[in-house]
């Protein structure tokens, strides 16, 4: 799906978007001027012109709030924090550029700011992790304390706490489900301010997750979802083969196995890895050649290289060949569906790998509903219907 730009990648980021306009994130206008403006191709005018609309947006949100008008207040600030997010998203070039964490402050406090201005207000949480805490937020469906069933909910390679609200939290709220939406090594705050890079064994971030969520008295511990969101789609059922605890697991999308995005056409997996380990010099000067044409591996690669904490190509790609289910998704007792793309363009195949090995139901969203996009990028009333319409007849049928 060819949205304004030509380029793929800065497409599929100007509809991701466009998409959260569902759930107020964005306004259409709004993107479809900032977008014209932007020259294709150069983040640099990526990110000027987002952060300038972020900027112009933000300035409205805080001028209605001074006159006291909190709705629109609440409004602005939601799609001033995407717009920020936006802006920051093809810095990664370079992770020590100071705006990377200007934006991202100012995303979390615009989004911060609208989440006072809401009712019940969204509540900001720390969830003890090792020697240290994970960012997360709590929303309620309501302001009592009833139990309600809840979605334990994670991003991926590249989102961010706040884009979890248009992602799933929002969705959640509207059918009477709590979300306790949060974020581990390699995400968000986790990775800029905290130093703590991704790890394949995400059950060690899931558990104390879920130990916290059972200490909340309107968290209904035998009806606990948890829910991940692209690179998400490895990391949730990873957690689920140890975390048994959750009564249901969703890979949106599913991803057996992360090492595929560096295995040719026609190559097989273990000859891959090995040329990798026996040739780092060649690797590196191979993928760093084929980045300069490619706009979505040159943003892969520095935002790999970035949250794996890998030093080159090849140490990512190494690195990388640790998640996969092999060995592991035999392991997943909880009910589990899978999400798969008609147009999936990032990890295609992997679903079905996935599905392949387990017994459980699986959805295909396709190009004829306008869905078809990997995690169903610029239609969420259409996902989250079919992924929230499951979920409702599964936790309808354990309570009988």
């Amino acid at each position: 799906m060819k949205t304004v730009f030509a380029d793929p990648q800065y497409s599929f980021e100007l509809l991701r978007t466009l998409g959260h306009a569902y759930y107020g994130g964005s306004d259409i206008a709004e993107c479809l001027h900032t977008a014209d403006r932007i020259k294709e191709g150069d983040n640099e005018s990526w990110y000027s012109e987002w952060n300038k609309t972020a900027e112009m947006v933000h300035g409205q949100a805080e001028e209605s709030l001074a006159k006291g008008h909190r709705v629109s207040a609440r409004e602005a600030y939601l799609r001033a924090s995407n717009y920020y997010r936006t802006a920051e998203f093809f810095l990664h070039d370079n992770p020590s550029d100071p705006r990377i964490m200007e934006l991202w402050q100012e995303s979390h406090e615009a989004f911060t700011r609208a989440a006072e201005l809401f009712d019940p207000p969204f509540e900001f949480i720390e969830i003890p992790y090792e020697d240290t805490t994970l960012p997360g937020c709590l929303f309620k469906a309501d302001g009592t304390k009833k139990q309600r069933p809840t979605m334990l909910l994670h991003t991926g390679f590249d989102g961010t706490l706040e884009e979890l609200y248009f992602e799933g939290a929002a969705a959640a709220v509207r059918r009477g489900y709590n979300c306790l939406a949060f974020e581990g090594p390699g995400q968000g705050r986790v990775l800029r301010q905290q130093k703590l890079y991704f790890r394949h064994d995400w059950e060690k971030v899931v558990t104390p997750v879920v130990n916290y969520a059972l200490t909340r008295p309107e968290i209904d511990g035998r009806r606990l979802v948890l829910m991940g969101i692209s690179f998400g789609g490895y990391l949730a059922p990873r957690a689920v083969a140890s975390e048994h605890r959750i009564a249901a697991c969703i890979a949106n999308s599913g991803l057996f196995d992360f090492f595929s995005i560096f295995v040719p056409p026609g190559m097989e997996r273990q000859d891959s890895l090995d040329y990798i380990v026996s040739n780092p010099a060649d690797t590196d000067k191979m993928m760093d050649e084929m980045a300069k044409s490619n706009s979505t591996m040159r943003w892969s690669l520095a935002d790999g290289k970035w949250k794996f904490d890998a030093g080159s190509p090849s140490e990512y790609a190494r690195k990388a060949a640790q998640y996969t289910l092999d060995g592991v998704a035999d392991k997943i007792t909880c009910r589990m569906l899978v999400i798969d793309a008609e147009g999936e363009q990032f990890f295609p195949g992997q679903a079905k790998k996935l599905y392949n090995i387990l017994t459980c139901p699986m959805i295909i969203f396709t190009e004829a509903e306008a869905a078809g996009q990997h995690c169903q990028v610029g239609a969420h009333s259409r996902g989250h219907q079919r992924i929230f319409d499951w979920l409702d007849e599964f936790f309808a049928g354990i309570d009988k």
